[in-house]
Formats: C-alpha cells, structure tokens, sequence
C-alpha cells in the first residue's frame, strides 16, 4: 500500500465513523446543546467533537483529490517490511501478555513480555534486560498494590496463593 492510498483509506474510515457517531447520538435523543440550568446535554460534546472530525476528515479528502500534499502524491510504500514485522510481533506478544495475565497473573506475565521486549525486540544486553524485567513488577505492584490499593490479577489460586505471602509481609513489616 503506498502512503496515497493509506491517506485516502484512513480519510475515508475517519469520516465514516464520525458521520455514524452523529447519527447515533442525534438518533439515541441525546440532547446536543445546552440544558438551562444544568449545562451540557450528554449528546454535546460528542456531537461536536465527531462533527469537528468528520470536518477535518472531508478537508483531508478534498486535500488528497486536489493534491496539494506531499502525502497525496507520494507512492512510496506506506509500512516498510521490517516496520510490519515489528508491529505484528509487538501485537502478538501484547496478546499472550494479556492471555498470560489470567493464568499466570500480571506480575509474571510482565516479566515474560518486559524480558522478551526489551531483550529480543530492543536488542538491548542481558544486564538491561534483567534490571528492566525486575523493576517493572516491583514498580507495578508499589504504585498499584501499595499506592493506589487496587489489586491486580493474580492469575490461577497457586499464583494468588503465592502473593498473599507477599501481601502478608507486607503488612507484617508495614502496618
């Protein structure tokens, strides 16, 4: 696909989600302007915030039939092949990462997907590798665990089973 077309494909799906946005709240008899004495209608800012973009989107398609860009004329390809593969494997391990988080918890699967990312994906040394796959979970598990007190999952009840010794000297130390 050359960036041409990509330009002209992304216009066109831009513009038709944002004319169906519209319809469905004008549809769904969301109040679009204002409400005396309250503000706002639920249907305000959503409305024009799609309108706004399918705006943008028609000046873009206009722009892509007159050719007035660089982007409208250029028929260089739009993903090279290394960036493609990239892309695919990133999605592909964010999909096991999010697989692994229901078996083996988010702490685990971090590790896994922080090991393989930085280490296969970044290229990065054993050493950058081994820091960032430890610090990650620990980072994670103070900012949400102990911080903001929302837990994470843990996986299946061994794994869960492992972190309440955690959580138990946590609040033997701390509390």
């Amino acid at each position: 696909m050359t960036v041409r077309t990509a330009e002209l494909l992304m216009a066109i799906a831009t513009l038709v989600l944002s004319l169906g946005l519209m319809i469905n709240i004008y549809t769904s008899n969301l109040v679009i302007g204002w409400i005396e004495g309250r503000g706002p209608g639920a249907g305000m800012w959503p409305f024009w915030l799609s309108l706004g973009m399918a705006l943008a989107s028609a000046w873009t398609l206009l722009r892509w039939f007159r050719g007035t860009t660089p982007e409208s004329r250029s028929t260089d390809e739009y993903l090279p092949r290394d960036t493609t593969f990239i892309v695919t494997v990133t999605a592909l391990a964010l999909l096991v990462f999010l697989i692994l988080i229901h078996i083996i918890g988010t702490y685990l699967a971090l590790m896994i997907y922080m090991f393989g990312s930085v280490r296969f994906l970044g290229g990065h040394g054993m050493r950058t590798s081994i820091a960032m796959t430890v610090a990650s979970p620990i980072f994670i598990y103070l900012l949400f665990e102990v911080a903001l007190t929302k837990y994470l999952p843990k996986g299946l009840p061994i794994f869960e089973e492992g972190f309440l010794v955690i959580d138990n000297l946590r609040y033997e130390w701390f509390y």
